[in-house]
C-alpha cells in the first residue's frame, strides 16, 4: 500500500521504522509545512527505508499521488482540515492519539470520516502488546472471574526541557497535559479490557516540578458500566519514570499488567507470568520515545488489513471517543469538585 505521512514530529521516526518492517507498505510521500525541513526529513527516511520518498507541502499535491492510506501524526490542533481533505478524497486514515484537543473537536474529526464512510483508526499501540492481548482474551472469556476493582497507575517522568518545547502541555495545541498526552494510552487499555466508565470524581493539577499550563498530576475514582470500581493515578512528575500498570481485583484472582509483563495470582491454583523475551521499553522516562517500534508496526499492519477486509481496526473511532469522554469528564469533575456522568 502507498502511504502518505502527514507530520514530522517526535513519533515520526517510530512510524518510519514501522513502515520499513511492515509487510506490503511503502512510504510514498511526506507532507510538511516547511519545504526545506520536509525535504531533509525525506532524505533521512530514504536512508532508513532504502528507497526515495517524495516531499510535498500542499495536501492537494499529496492527494494527487493517490495514496492508499494516510498516517496523520500532526499535533492535535492541526488535524481537522486534514481530516476533511483526506475523508473527502476517500483516503483511509490512521491517526496518532489524541484525536483532537477536546471531545467536541474529536467528534468533528470522526464525523468527517463517517460522513464519507472512509475507514479511520487510531494508534493505541499498547493494545498490541502480547501481555495485553493475552489479558484481553482471558477477561473476555470470563476465565478470570468478575472484575471487582481496577487500579490504573501511570508514574511517568518528563523533564522541564520536554515542556519548554513550543505548545507542549498547553490546551491550545495539545488539549491538556498528562491525561490526554501520556496516560491516554493506559486509560484506553483499561476501557478496552473493562468497558466504558459511566461516572467519576477527579482531581487535576500542576505540580511545582514543571512550568506548564495544563496538569502534570491527575487522579480519579471511576465507576465502570459493569459495576466495577476503579482508581486512576497519572503523572509526569514521578522521577525517573516507571512502567505504567493496571491491576485487576477479580472474584478469583489478582492480575497485574505492568508494561508488557502480566502476573496472575489465582485464589486457588498456580500463578502465571507472561513477560517479553527482551525489554520493549515504556516511554515513561525522560526519553518519551524509548519503546519498540514493533507496536506501531502491528497497528499499521492491522489497519491496512482492516481496510482491505472491510472490518474494524484494532482501535476504531468509537473507542477513541470513549477515551476522550472520560478525560473530558475528569476535567469537568476537577473544576466543579462534583461527581460527573461520562458522556456516552
Amino acid at each position: 500500500m502507498k502511504v502518505l505521512l502527514i507530520g514530522m514530529g517526535m513519533v515520526a521516526q517510530t512510524h518510519i521504522l514501522a513502515l520499513r518492517d511492515a509487510a506490503g507498505m511503502q512510504l510514498d510521500c511526506v507532507l510538511g509545512r516547511d519545504g526545506a525541513r520536509t525535504s531533509a526529513f525525506c532524505r533521512d527516511a530514504a536512508q532508513t527505508l532504502g528507497y526515495e520518498v517524495a516531499a510535498v507541502t500542499d495536501i492537494s499535491d499529496a492527494l494527487a499521488r493517490k495514496p492508499d492510506m494516510a498516517l496523520l501524526i500532526t499535533p492535535p490542533d492541526a488535524r481537522l482540515d486534514y481530516a476533511h481533505a483526506l475523508s473527502a478524497a476517500d483516503v483511509p486514515t490512521l491517526m496518532e492519539k489524541p484525536v483532537e484537543r477536546s471531545l467536541d473537536q474529536a467528534r468533528a474529526v470522526i464525523d468527517a470520516y463517517a460522513q464519507h464512510t472512509v475507514p479511520l483508526g487510531f494508534c493505541f499501540q499498547h493494545r498490541t502488546r502480547d501481555a495485553a492481548r493475552a489479558l484481553k482474551s482471558m477477561v473476555d472469556s470470563g476465565s478470570l472471574g468478575d472484575v471487582i476493582h481496577a487500579e490504573i497507575r501511570v508514574p511517568w517522568w518528563r523533564d522541564q526541557a520536554y515542556y519548554d518545547a513550543p505548545g507542549r502541555g498547553t490546551y491550545a495545541r495539545d488539549g491538556g497535559g498528562v491525561m490526554i498526552n501520556q496516560a491516554i494510552h493506559t486509560l484506553d487499555l483499561s476501557l478496552w479490557l473493562l468497558g466504558p466508565v459511566v461516572r467519576l470524581q477527579a482531581s487535576m493539577r500542576t505540580s511545582t516540578l514543571h512550568r506548564m499550563e495544563a496538569e502534570d498530576i491527575a487522579a480519579a475514582l471511576l465507576t465502570f458500566q459493569t459495576g466495577a470500581s476503579g482508581m486512576l493515578s497519572a503523572t509526569t512528575a514521578a522521577y525517573p519514570g516507571h512502567a505504567e500498570s493496571i491491576t485487576l481485583i477479580t472474584s478469583v484472582a489478582q492480575i497485574q499488567l505492568q508494561g508488557d509483563t502480566l502476573q496472575i495470582d489465582r485464589h486457588d491454583g498456580p500463578s502465571d507470568t507472561i513477560a517479553p523475551a527482551v525489554d520493549t521499553g515504556t516511554g515513561g522516562g525522560a526519553d518519551p520515545m524509548a519503546f519498540t517500534h514493533a507496536w506501531h508496526q502491528a497497528v499499521i499492519e492491522d489497519f491496512a488489513a482492516s481496510v482491505q477486509s472491510g472490518t474494524l481496526p484494532l482501535a476504531p473511532p468509537l473507542d477513541a471517543l470513549r477515551v476522550h469522554a472520560v478525560i473530558a469528564a475528569m476535567e469537568h469533575a476537577a473544576r466543579t469538585n462534583e461527581m460527573v456522568e461520562v458522556a456516552p
